[in-house]
């Protein structure tokens, strides 16, 4: 094959590569804000627990996109340990807002609450701020979720394929609400992990090798 018709050739090929990729979630590191951005109070004594299993839920009240969500977690945390339910810190390790924006919940390596029947020890537990029975799963709210996800999986050795919802470890709950389930019922959050996990696992292989 003469090299002018070779070359043009190569290029279209790059370019459909790269076209085939945009649809492929990327493992970009994720960034967490700390404790300190949602101005947390200082835990009570806790249970410890090494996290083997990835639970997510959806916080249940609806919020506002434009509101701050630093001011409803440190709401939330204040309920939780409030003299109603007593907990020893807010119930979940991680938060994720409406816009993306991941918040430090509990220490991972405490056990986290729930109001419901299931025992949550074991489990690392991820929720989306917002009522998702009734309210649409932001894309950017998604999008970390997956990324989030897939950074506990590497971090803390836990299997990808552990991961549930709420309402598959309690019949008591519709959380993490149908909005935000169907993505698990389709297999879409299960499938971009898996993506999301192995293309950070090559791109690590492919750089220790060089």
């Amino acid at each position: 094959m003469r090299p002018h018709v070779f070359v043009p050739i190569l290029l279209a090929a790059f370019f459909l590569h790269c076209g085939s990729l945009r649809n492929t979630p990327v493992a970009t590191p994720v960034t967490i804000i700390p404790r300190s951005g949602w101005n947390a109070l200082e835990p009570k004594p806790y249970r410890k627990q090494t996290p083997v299993r990835i639970t997510v839920h959806h916080e249940g009240t609806h919020l506002d996109p434009a509101a701050d969500p630093a001011k409803k977690i440190a709401a939330i945390q204040r309920w939780g340990m409030g003299p109603d339910r007593k907990w020893a810190d807010i119930p979940y390790h991680f938060l994720i807002a409406p816009d993306g924006r991941i918040f430090e919940g509990r220490d991972v390596y405490t056990v986290g609450e729930t109001a419901t029947e299931y025992d949550p020890t074991g489990h690392l537990l991820i929720t989306c701020l917002g009522n998702l029975e009734e309210q649409e799963v932001p894309q950017a709210q998604l999008a970390s979720l997956v990324q989030l996800i897939a950074y506990c999986n590497r971090k803390y050795g836990i299997p990808p394929d552990s991961l549930a919802t709420h309402r598959d470890h309690s019949k008591q709950t519709t959380c993490p609400g149908k909005n935000l389930y169907r993505y698990f019922q389709e297999g879409y959050v299960q499938a971009a992990v898996r993506k999301a996990v192995g293309t950070r696992a090559a791109a690590r292989a492919e750089s220790t090798s060089r």
